[in-house]
């Protein structure tokens, strides 16, 4: 049995239908992939699941038909990430929340919560270039965010 220290996990948001070829063999580098809504379509959904690795994703507000949760918490490495689409104002209780929406990248400490947003790589808006995000998880706790414009 291999023992994994870390996972390398790509996080994109707000695609709209919309997912650069050019960043296609990156997302297929990523030992997995979460999507945090706004596919728009289940075209682009299943593009996704495409890619390679395997995916996670939640409902976005413009997704209809699609069989997908509205939120997710998943442990990875010791870690504990809650996905959603549309973040709350507040999170007690949550360590780290990873979430799209806003189309703008964020890395926020809120009352103890960590808010992650990758920013959007189909429609971008409020002057933030599109961009998706690495996020390595450590084992036993340690993680790093870094996004990537486009």
């Amino acid at each position: 049995m291999k023992f994994q220290s870390e996972m390398r996990i790509a996080v994109i948001a707000d695609t709209h239908g919309r997912l650069p070829e050019k960043i296609l063999l990156d997302l297929g580098e990523a030992d997995e992939i979460w999507h945090l809504g706004d596919f728009c379509d289940v075209a682009m959904l299943e593009l996704v699941r495409r890619i390679g690795p395997p995916v996670e994703g939640v409902l976005g507000n413009n997704d209809f038909g699609m069989d997908l949760p509205a939120s997710l918490t998943l442990d990875r490495l010791g870690n504990t990430f809650f996905l959603i689409h549309i973040p709350p104002h507040r999170a007690p209780g949550v360590e780290l929340l990873v979430h799209g929406h806003t189309h703008v990248p964020r890395d926020e400490v809120v009352e103890g919560t960590r808010f992650l947003n990758p920013g959007t790589i189909g429609k971008p808006n409020k002057g933030a270039p599109p961009s998706y995000a690495w996020l390595t998880v450590l084992e036993g706790g340690g993680m790093i965010w870094e996004i990537v414009p486009l």
